[in-house]
């Protein structure tokens, strides 16, 4: 999937924050960032590929994610 000019400017703007899990050597690497201005406010992206395509998650939806994530490792 190929971010659209909007999404890519609307990006630019964010700070983003590599995950605990992910390590500096090896090949899983996730970022997460949060805008606090938007509809979707949570940003999730590969660190490896950065210009691909990203997901967006409202509060509601990244809060269950991460529950449920915590409670199945």
């Amino acid at each position: 999937m190929t971010p659209t000019a909007a999404s890519v400017e609307a990006d630019s703007s964010l700070e983003w924050f590599k995950s605990s899990y992910s390590s500096n050597d090896g090949p899983e690497c996730v970022e997460v960032a949060i805008a606090h201005a938007t509809a979707t406010p949570v940003r999730v992206r590969d660190s490896k590929d950065s210009e691909r395509g990203r997901l967006a998650f409202t509060h509601t939806a990244w809060t269950e994610f991460v529950g449920h994530a915590r409670r199945s490792a």
